[in-house]
């Protein structure tokens, strides 16, 4: 019989160990089987001292549970009625097997890392090694240290968290699993992309010190973004292709429960009454061929293709119900924030900033070890620190240590202290709260509008209330001033803007060079591959405007030329004016090239889109800005050459 991965993991523990923790799981999947009407056998309370001693700190333990369809409660572990029975017995054989086995004198699996999480052995300070402690060395289960929490079931719970995540992410280092992943990866095109922005930013910039894995990060994100993954909210029916609605969930299959999917939606459509299933796993194989979910489907998928191309990558999990994904830069020496549901990199206060989440706890879980990195996501650390009560922190800081001195028990001496260096980094950066950047003033794009307005995750201008001021203006470099010329670029499929008169500098994101927006946001429709900028659901009217100020440079304009392009469908509408003092010209969105001499010896300006019309509940899609094809090269959707001359 071919063992499962907990069953696996349990029989790396010693003889002994293993034997009276079969004999426990045996038991209680036995009285499941007996007794299957009797609820009190399929619960299992977390602070229960036999649970507590001697099953908790074994390692493979508590996943066995886990594969048997055990989920996490409140102050308990539950087998839910909906819990596949065939897969519980499965599990429950596999042990046995394995016992009887070694019951009969074979040969057991050898042990090949800690044994038990050392809870009780001594704080390993960032600045020195893991020290070889006596209870590291022990077979025997380990007491958590005495230090404990108010609540012995908020601490046991949190436990689970980690150490289910922690096994999680080593699902990520199946070489296998890694060459699944390849396969769908295009990965000589990402690497040309990455090699041609590399060369690009190294003649804008000799003293540039990204590396070639920074731009594959980032051309990794693009296409899972853009080319691979697909968000859900509620899938289209299956029979009739009509809006559906999430009611109460269904029961997960064997096959379902394989793949990880202990909870499966019913997306219920109205007009046909037809359910159609949409199981939630959380096996990242699995994703590679749905290649589509929500947050935690795609930060599981897109870590396991970071680790399949070599890159150093972690799982972040946040207590506020999200995650996403970490690399390691090394050209850089630190660790990047990478969300691929939003395409974005290196804005870790996107989400205290931009969604106004109330962050408490932020893990970071990799092959290595666990880290806490919420104050790299947060730049108000008092009132994180006043939100962390849900374990005490000392007990925190120490599991956290226990767990890392049984991960990396095996590891050689050069590669401790490389983990230990990078922590010293870290910690050096957790001390500063940072300052919000532009690109984590917005409010969240995945997902429907109700969706992110029910966590609380959207800007008060997607909901139509408030204008977004983010107040970038272009003013010129030494260079623009020399040259008396400002030529700026903005491409739709790239979604980046070119500076061509400064060395074709150039700046990520639509919203990065914006003055105002007032409920738009960039819409990719996966299944139609079309971009575009439009009003948020819900919204009569939206505006986006960009600024450009000479002043303050001693110049003024000679002359300015502008091509911008918008469409519309059914009644919407998109009115394009330049602002110049109390002056106001309308032009044409046509896509074409045309010159505005009223604006000779002006200082500064604004060119202003204003977004309104459209019919029925689509009438936000009506009105649209820069509207290409992903599959497009075309460098420019929105272009601006501006001559300039002294003051």
């Amino acid at each position: 019989m071919a063992l499962s991965p907990a069953v696996t993991t349990l029989g790396e523990n010693p003889n002994e160990v293993f034997l009276d923790v079969a004999k426990l799981l045996l038991t209680y999947a036995d009285n499941i089987l007996r007794y299957p009407n009797e609820e009190k056998y399929r619960s299992i309370r977390i602070g229960n001292p036999t649970f507590f001693t001697k099953l908790l700190p074994i390692k493979g333990a508590v996943e066995c549970l886990f594969e048997m369809g055990f989920e996490e409660a409140e102050t308990h572990l539950v087998l839910p009625n909906s819990a596949s029975v065939e897969q519980l017995k499965l599990i429950r054989d596999s042990i046995a097997a394995e016992r009887d086995q070694r019951q009969r004198g074979g040969q057991p699996v050898q042990p090949t890392a800690q044994t038990v999480a050392p809870l009780a052995s001594a704080s390993v300070s960032p600045s020195s090694s893991a020290p070889e402690s006596s209870a590291a060395a022990s077979s025997q289960p380990v007491i958590p240290p005495p230090s404990q929490p108010s609540s012995l079931e908020n601490s046991m719970s949190f436990f689970l968290t980690l150490q289910s995540n922690f096994q999680h992410v080593m699902l990520y280092e199946n070489l296998e699993l890694q060459q699944k992943a390849r396969s769908h990866i295009p990965h000589q095109q990402l690497s040309s992309a990455a090699e041609h922005k590399l060369k690009e930013a190294k003649e804008a910039d000799p003293e540039c010190k990204l590396g070639m894995e920074d731009f594959l990060v980032l051309e990794l994100l693009r296409w899972f973004k853009q080319d691979f993954f697909s968000w859900v909210d509620c899938l289209p029916c299956s029979q009739c292709k009509g809006q559906t609605q999430n009611t109460t969930a269904l029961s997960p299959t064997p096959d379902d429960i394989r793949w990880g999917a202990q909870r499966v939606e019913n997306h219920y459509c109205q007009s046909c009454q037809l359910s159609t299933r949409f199981p939630r796993y959380n096996n990242p194989e699995k994703l590679l061929e749905t290649r589509r979910g929500r947050c935690g489907e795609w930060a599981n998928c897109f870590t396991l293709c970071c680790r399949a191309l070599g890159l150093e990558a972690r799982y972040i999990w946040d207590s506020t119900d999200h995650v996403w994904t970490e690399i390691y830069s090394v050209s850089q020496r630190r660790w990047l924030h990478c969300d691929s549901c939003e395409n974005g990199c290196d804005n870790p206060l996107l989400y205290e900033v931009g969604w106004g989440k109330k962050l408490a706890y932020v893990l970071a879980f990799s092959k290595d070890q666990v880290v806490d990195v919420t104050w790299r996501y947060s730049c108000k650390h008092p009132e994180v620190l006043s939100r962390r009560t849900r374990v005490q922190e000392a007990w925190l800081l120490h599991t956290i240590t226990g767990l890392n001195v049984s991960r990396q028990q095996t590891f050689s001496p050069d590669r401790k202290k490389e983990l230990t260096e990078r922590l010293l980094v870290e910690l050096v950066e957790f001390i500063s709260p940072k300052k919000p950047k532009q690109g984590e003033l917005g409010g969240r794009n995945s997902g429907s509008l109700a969706w992110r307005i029910a966590r609380g995750e959207t800007r008060k201008a997607d909901a139509g209330t408030s204008t977004q001021a983010t107040g970038y203006v272009f003013t010129p470099t030494e260079k623009e001033k020399s040259d008396r010329l400002l030529h700026v670029r903005y491409s739709a499929t790239k979604d980046q803007y070119c500076r061509v008169s400064n060395n074709s500098e150039v700046v990520q994101s639509w919203d990065q060079c914006v003055w105002r927006k007032e409920s738009v946001f960039r819409k990719v429709e996966d299944d139609w591959q079309m971009v575009y900028i439009t009003r948020t659901e819900g919204s009569s009217v939206g505006k986006i405007s960009w600024k450009f100020d000479f002043s303050p440079a001693g110049m003024r304009i000679k002359s300015v030329s502008i091509m911008a392009s918008s469409q519309t469908f059914h009644s919407g509408k998109v009115c394009w004016h330049l602002q110049a003092g109390q002056s106001t010209t309308e032009f044409s969105g046509d896509g074409k090239m045309q010159s505005f001499q009223s604006l000779s010896g002006s200082s500064e300006f604004m060119v202003v889109a204003a977004l309104s019309g459209g019919e029925e509940e689509t009438s936000w899609q009506h009105s649209q800005l820069f509207r290409r094809s992903l599959k497009e090269t075309e460098e420019s959707s929105f272009e601006i050459l501006i001559h300039l001359e002294d003051a």
